[in-house]
Order: C-alpha cells, then sequence, then structure tokens
C-alpha cells in the first residue's frame, strides 16, 4: 500500500411356490371283469417337449446376447482426420519460459516519453462535508487521469484497466505515525482510496479556493503510483526495499518512489487544471508544507519535484532513482 501522507427403496417379495403336475396321484378304478391285455405303456411327451423349448430358448438367448456383446465390445473405427497437420509447424521454443522484463529503475523507458498533453476534462464541485461528494469527486479525478495518462502508456505498449476509486472513515495509520494519510493506493485491488476523517482536518485549514486544487494534486500522487505499478517500477522499488541492507538504504528508495509520485502529481495538476505558477504555488503552500518526513521527503524537495512534474517538457523531470542524495532526502 503506497499513500500520501501529510506530516504530523421397496421390499423383495418372496419367490412363487411351484405347482405340482396335473393329474399327480390320480388311480385307475377296479373293474369287474379281468384285466384287459395288455397294452404298450403311453409316452409321456410334455416335459420333453417342455424341456426341449426351454432348451431352445435359451440357446436363442444366448445368442442374442453375444450379439449384443459383439456390438458392445466391438470398437469404433477412429474417424480420420481431414484438416491440416500442423505438427510440421511446432516451434519447439515455444515450451521455453518468457524471458524475464528487466526494469531499470534509473534509465527506464518511461522517462524518454513526452510528458502528457493537457486534457479538456472537469471534476465536480467537492462538498467537503459529503462522503458522496468526496467519492463522486475523486471518482471524476481519476477519470481525467486516465485521459490524461492513456496516450503515454499506450506509447509504451501498456494497457492499463480503469482504477476504483473508494472512501473511507478509518485511518491506517499506527500510533505514533510521523504524518497522516490522505489516501493510499492499492496495486493488488487496482483502488485509490481517500481517508475522510483526515482530508477533512487539512482541509479546513486551506482557503477554499485552493481546495479543489490540492485535491487534484493529492489524487494525481495516488495516480502516480499507479503508473510506477504499470510501468514495473512499483515492483522493483518495493524489492528493493525489502531487500536493503539497512533501514537507511530502505527509507532512501522509498523517498525516491514517494517524490517521484509527487512529481507525477504535478503533471496531472497542469494537465487537468492548467494551472499558472499562482496556483502552483498556492498547491505547494498547503499540500508540501508542514514539516519533513523521513518516507516523503523534506517539504522543498516534495515542493520541488511537484514543480518538476508541472514544468518538465518529458518524463525524465521525475527520475528521482537517479537524483543526487541531496534532492530526495
Amino acid at each position: 500500500m503506497y499513500g500520501a501522507q501529510q506530516a504530523a427403496g421397496a421390499p423383495v417379495p418372496h419367490a412363487a411356490r411351484p405347482g405340482a403336475y396335473p393329474g399327480a396321484g390320480w388311480q385307475q378304478p377296479n373293474q369287474p371283469w379281468g384285466p384287459p391285455p395288455a397294452a404298450a405303456r403311453p409316452r409321456r411327451r410334455g416335459l420333453g417337449v417342455l424341456v426341449g423349448s426351454s432348451a431352445a430358448a435359451v440357446i436363442a438367448l444366448v445368442a442374442l446376447a453375444a450379439s449384443i456383446l459383439m456390438v458392445a465390445t466391438t470398437p469404433r473405427e477412429e474417424p480420420r482426420p481431414t484438416g491440416t497437420d500442423l505438427s510440421a509447424r511446432y516451434d519447439e521454443r515455444l515450451d521455453a519460459r518468457p524471458n524475464a522484463v528487466e526494469v531499470d529503475l534509473v534509465d527506464h523507458p518511461l522517462y524518454g516519453a513526452s510528458a502528457p498533453e493537457p486534457v479538456d476534462c472537469s471534476t465536480p464541485e467537492l462538498d467537503m462535508n459529503s462522503d458522496e461528494s468526496w467519492e463522486e469527486f475523486a471518482t471524476a479525478s481519476g477519470v481525467c487521469l486516465d485521459e490524461l495518462w492513456a496516450p503515454t502508456l499506450e506509447g509504451m505498449g501498456l494497457s492499463v484497466e480503469p482504477l476504483e476509486f473508494a472512501v473511507t472513515q478509518d485511518s491506517p495509520d499506527a500510533d505514533g505515525a510521523e504524518g497522516y494519510t490522505l489516501a493510499y493506493y492499492e496495486s493488488d485491488l487496482a483502488r485509490i482510496t481517500v481517508v475522510l476523517p483526515n482530508v477533512r482536518h487539512m482541509g479546513a485549514q486551506i482557503p477554499a479556493r485552493h481546495r479543489e486544487d490540492v485535491w487534484l494534486a493529492l489524487m494525481g500522487h495516488e495516480y502516480g503510483h499507479h503508473v510506477q505499478h504499470v510501468t514495473g517500477i512499483l515492483t522493483i522499488s518495493h524489492d528493493l526495499r525489502w531487500n536493503a541492507g539497512s533501514e537507511e538504504d530502505e527509507l532512501d528508495t522509498l523517498r525516491r518512489t514517494e517524490l517521484q509520485a509527487e512529481c507525477m502529481a504535478g503533471v496531472g495538476l497542469r494537465g487537468i487544471t492548467g494551472a499558472d505558477e499562482e496556483t502552483l504555488e498556492a498547491v505547494n503552500a498547503h499540500f508540501n508544507s508542514g514539516g519533513d518526513l523521513d518516507t516523503h521527503g523534506s517539504a522543498g524537495n516534495r515542493a520541488f519535484w511537484l514543480e518538476q512534474g508541472w514544468s518538465e517538457p518529458t518524463m525524465d523531470g521525475c527520475n528521482t532513482y537517479g537524483a543526487e542524495p541531496g534532492q530526495v532526502t
């Protein structure tokens, strides 16, 4: 997070019982005359016919099942491809991992770009006491900053999605912090959030005619962090801070990051308002005064870099990573 700070189933049935054969137990009655001549015993054919018929049926069923099994298990012929065989055109180099993109903080392509041209874009009047008005103002400022920076970023081959803007009543500042946060940028959420209690506290000390210019500079600073993110600068800066050998080196990198965002705030201020020197001086007097900050630089250097962004014709004017130590203290 980077921010702008201000000092200070059913049962189965049983099987049916099989019935007895017809005439079972029947006997011939006694007769008064002698027994008739012996006759050949009649053949009992019913059971043999039944058994033979049943056997034939079973054989038929077995044959039917075998034919079904053959049909079911016989594999189908695979369709032959009719299209063009592309395997001969495959390039094994496609299997290789892409080369890492190297970002040089001192000699970055961004610095060779011209400063963004001014845009004709307006913001709504701000009601300091309305949360809705603050969110509307921040969102409109973001739309203008999108329009301002788009040509520069697209010229570098970068496609940038619009940011989300929000307001909060909760301050992210820890107890005993050297200043208070006015707004902050979250790269993982692509969002800028304005801390309402803090901007209202500061706004009460700014003449009404200069407030909206000051808040445009604030939004420009946070949008500067977004520019740093999409160009890869912010990631390298974070890595340098993480791997710093001392607290002094870590703070030096952080100040260069924050002062570059302040320079980009000057770019935004000029590009949206067409500010004259009097307006620039007023914004610096109310936005960058109030004391030095170890994380954001001295008041004099913050003012210097805001003016650099406002006045320089190329983005090389915002190369804080190549600046002398005295300009980033």
